[in-house]
């Protein structure tokens, strides 16, 4: 079957979207079909995949029966001055030639924002960036068209948003010429996950490491960067997972946040909902790009991936200096910015930095008959490639040390607390600080505590050297203390423990 042809100009105009991270922009997508030369041609800085739409748009039309009109076809995607990247202007371009050409009626496509792509046989295929489109049609008091298989991620916006998920090409042009409705998505049904302490493994499972179970609960509390410092096999990176089982539970308006991340990076499960908090673990080979984001369409790194989480980084001196520079900017602000030349992109990237590394390069420094002959040169120099400034956004740094298998052998189990219970102590203090202090007083100041503790703590960043961050620090890591106590004050004890882990490095205690 062939189109109509058509005698004059005709014209449609639809609405799909842009990314810039996980900002979205509108694009208004103009489809002008007139009489002069049979082409095809699409504009407004179309990136390869934008560019090649036109070959899918044409072979889906020709697997349903139908041919292009032998017509001049231009395609403006505007505005006109940002690139236009990705499959999902496939299915917009496809629904506004269809448009002109009075298939249905055009009119009803401005109800809409619409992205998806097409395969050879007219399917719709599945696209990043649904839920940040969704969110945007829904603050727009628009509908939204989409991907069948995008359907559980685009719901997550609003039960009002009107949705059609289409399956194929033709279900959809009979959508809107009534003859086959599609009916709205539901709700997916959010099955419980697999517990978080049964994935990552439960904190009964580790022996002794008293203190640093302390630390690893404090952390959790108040969302605390940890340094971990120790010998090899000491349990740095096993507890470092068993963190995520003790960990608050993640809120609505975070789970939302993760989840338009993941979105545009791909990676989202099948109910397209993120609903617990991530755990990122990069190898210390991995490339700046790999941690900070970058390629073509500078996708999010792991970074970004870890936002409302938690980055890992075992062997934290083997990654490249500016890999770990790279992580100041996040650590400070919350976001990180992928720099281009014609382009900047930010993401969200408010993280949990918990990282592990030896006290030097054999990996003994510090244990009795087991240091090199270079000690402590060897402790010296393997340090210092970690940066002052890095090393000073760490709230808590522990030494780890290595327990005797003797002792791990006679620890009963009944000894140990579970998950469980440090979870309930952590969501506890979470809650009380939520009910009980003000925002400002979530950020402690040196001049709200008492003259007491005010002198104690001037004290000791004297003889300590602490920097106005490190006070900083201290401070935020004693008023975590105190939310676990259910304590609205901050006092010299809470402040002496706080101090108590700020580890000096080349230290062998």
């Amino acid at each position: 079957m062939v189109l109509p042809q058509c005698h004059s100009v005709m014209l449609s105009k639809l609405s799909t979207i842009a990314f810039n991270g996980i900002e979205t922009q509108e694009v208004s997508v103009e489809v002008q079909i007139s009489s002069g030369l049979p082409m095809f041609t699409i504009v407004g800085l179309p990136d390869k995949a934008v560019a090649e739409s036109k070959e899918r748009i044409r072979a889906s039309f020709f697997h349903l029966g139908l041919s292009l009109p032998q017509r001049r076809i231009v395609v403006n995607l505007a505005p006109t001055d940002i690139q236009k990247e990705g499959a999902h202007y496939d299915l917009p371009i496809a629904l506004g030639i269809m448009g002109a050409l009075d298939m249905f009626d055009k009119e009803q496509l401005k109800e809409y924002v619409i992205l998806g792509g097409l395969s050879l046989d007219a399917l719709v295929s599945p696209v990043v960036g649904v839920l940040p489109s969704a969110i945007f049609a829904y603050s727009t008091n628009r509908s939204l068209i989409c991907p069948a298989k995008n359907r559980n991620e685009a719901i997550w916006a609003g039960q009002d948003l009107q949705i059609v998920a289409a399956p194929d090409l033709i279900s959809l042009c009979n959508h809107f010429k009534g003859e086959q409705i599609i009916a709205p998505p539901e709700l997916p049904s959010l099955q419980k996950s697999e517990d978080a302490a049964t994935y990552y493994g439960d904190m009964s499972e580790i022996k002794g490491q008293y203190t640093l179970k302390r630390v690893m609960e404090i952390a959790a509390a108040g969302g605390h960067n940890v340094l971990m410092i120790g010998p090899p096999g000491a349990g740095k990176s096993m507890i470092s997972q068993r963190l995520m089982s003790i960990l608050p539970r993640l809120e609505p308006q975070e789970a939302i946040e993760v989840t338009m991340i993941y979105s545009i990076a791909g990676m989202l499960p099948e109910n397209g909902l993120m609903s617990e908090r991530p755990f990122r673990a990069p190898h210390h080979s991995a490339s700046l790009a790999s941690l900070v984001g970058g390629g073509i369409r500078a996708k999010p790194g792991e970074i970004s991936l870890a936002h409302n989480g938690v980055l890992f980084l075992d062997e934290l001196p083997e990654f490249s200096r500016v890999s770990l520079e790279a992580l100041r900017q996040p650590l400070e602000t919350g976001n990180i910015t992928v720099a281009r030349v014609n382009q900047h992109v930010t993401y969200p990237a408010k993280i949990q930095l918990i990282a592990a590394m030896n006290p030097c390069r054999c990996g003994y420094f510090g244990t009795t008959h087991r240091e090199c002959a270079r000690a402590p040169k060897c402790a010296v120099d393997y340090q210092s490639k970690i940066s002052g400034p890095l090393l000073d956004r760490f709230d808590l740094v522990v030494y780890v040390p290595q327990l005797p298998i003797s002792d791990l052998i006679s620890m009963k189990p009944q000894q140990v607390e579970t998950s469980c219970t440090i979870q309930q102590r952590v969501q506890a203090a979470v809650n009380f600080s939520k009910q009980h202090m003000s925002e400002k007083q979530k950020i402690t100041k040196i001049d709200e505590l008492s003259e007491e503790a005010q002198g104690f703590l001037r004290h000791i960043a004297e003889k300590m050297q602490l920097s106005a961050r490190g006070c900083c620090r201290v401070m935020n890591v004693a008023r975590t203390i105190a939310n676990l106590l259910h304590s609205a004050d901050i006092t010299q004890d809470h402040l002496c423990e706080a101090i108590n882990y700020r580890y000096s490095l080349t230290s062998k205690e």
